[in-house]
């Protein structure tokens, strides 16, 4: 009998895993179209315009848009969106390089993070008032203030963030985001910056890392340097922020218990996350080793964002397109606004 159990259990992990295959291979196909559009934007225009992780995201919606429902598909969909990309965050830890913070200053450290909360309060005023759901006015405005995708990303497994609120919220923030890589650049003349106060400027306002290497280095080498810096600083701050989410949702859904291990409060990604950061921050992971799970965790991420994206009808977009769109330019105006703040009240030259 208990051989017969055993017996009936594998088989059913089997079938389990095979119902997998489908959909991890399909986001599997999405994510390889989508770096081989990445590298035939570098090789026409010099740089990506649009990352692999938002092609990837794109091409996914319009796929799923013209197919319409995939049911054979839909298990290794979900686990690509899901499980992959907690694997991704997680790794993603193992990249973070903390004490390099300090190497833009204690004070410009401290302002960081102070314009990555006002940020996130205030861009989630923006979007509520715009009338988005909570959940999604928290990843509009978590994309605006830290890193863009990444952020969004990071955040919505934690709040349990709906695909369509996904999909949404990056989509629209990539747009914004190649706008800002273009149009930050004007704005040295008119508000009379240094080359290093536009570094500091493209590093606090800019969303993906690629995107500010774009809008910085194309100014200047200066510029690029400072700005990849200031970057890192924010970055940083995604840590904390999805840490913050985690507690918070957790607070919700479980009221009043007051015996919780930290297991249960955090999600294991997240604690993950702060572990591998700090086993990079003291060493014990290389500068050879974080490289190459950086390079990992980008392969993982963009999976994770092609299974989102065959996930959901680009129709379903559409609907609460303009809402996002007043909330992200909203809290995108605001973050420079702030940034300008900071770069002038530091005196930073």
């Amino acid at each position: 009998m208990a051989v017969e159990v055993a017996s009936g259990v594998s088989t059913i992990a089997a079938q389990s895993r095979r119902s997998l295959i489908p959909g991890i291979g399909a986001a599997v196909v999405v994510s390889l179209l989508s770096l081989a559009g990445g590298a035939l934007e570098e090789r026409l225009f010099g740089r990506a315009i649009l990352e692999p992780l938002v092609l990837a995201i794109l091409l996914g919606m319009l796929i799923r848009t013209v197919v319409g429902s995939w049911t054979a598909g839909e298990p290794g969909i979900r686990f690509t969106s899901k499980t992959v990309l907690e694997v991704a965050v997680f790794l993603i830890g193992a990249t973070m390089d903390v004490p390099r913070l300090f190497a833009s200053g204690p004070m410009l450290a401290a302002a960081i993070a102070l314009l990555v909360c006002v940020a996130l309060v205030v861009g989630y005023g923006i979007g509520r008032a715009a009338g988005l759901a909570p959940n999604l006015a928290i990843l509009v405005a978590c994309g605006n203030a830290i890193c863009g995708n990444s952020a969004i990303a990071a955040v919505a497994p934690v709040i349990g963030a709906d695909t369509e609120d996904v999909a949404a919220s990056i989509a629209l923030t990539a747009v914004l985001g190649v706008a800002v890589v273009l149009g930050l650049p004007l704005l040295i003349a008119p508000l009379g910056l240094s080359l290093y106060q536009y570094g500091v400027l493209a590093g606090l306002t800019v969303y993906a890392v690629p995107q500010v290497l774009a809008a910085a280095f194309a100014v200047s080498a200066l510029s690029g340097q400072v700005a990849t810096v200031v970057k890192l600083a924010r970055v940083l701050m995604l840590g904390p922020v999805v840490l913050f989410f985690a507690l918070r949702a957790r607070r919700h859904h479980v009221g009043t218990t007051n015996k919780l291990s930290l297991t249960k409060l955090v999600p294991w990604f997240v604690l993950g996350f702060v572990i591998l950061a700090a086993l990079r921050s003291i060493g014990v992971i290389t500068e050879t080793q974080a490289a190459t799970t950086k390079v990992v965790a980008g392969w993982l991420t963009i999976a994770a964002m092609a299974g989102l994206g065959l996930s959901v009808d680009i129709r379903a977009v559409r609907n609460v397109g303009a809402r996002v769109v007043v909330a992200v330019a909203g809290s995108l105006a605001t973050l420079i606004v702030l940034a300008i703040f900071i770069i002038k009240g530091l005196a930073l030259s």
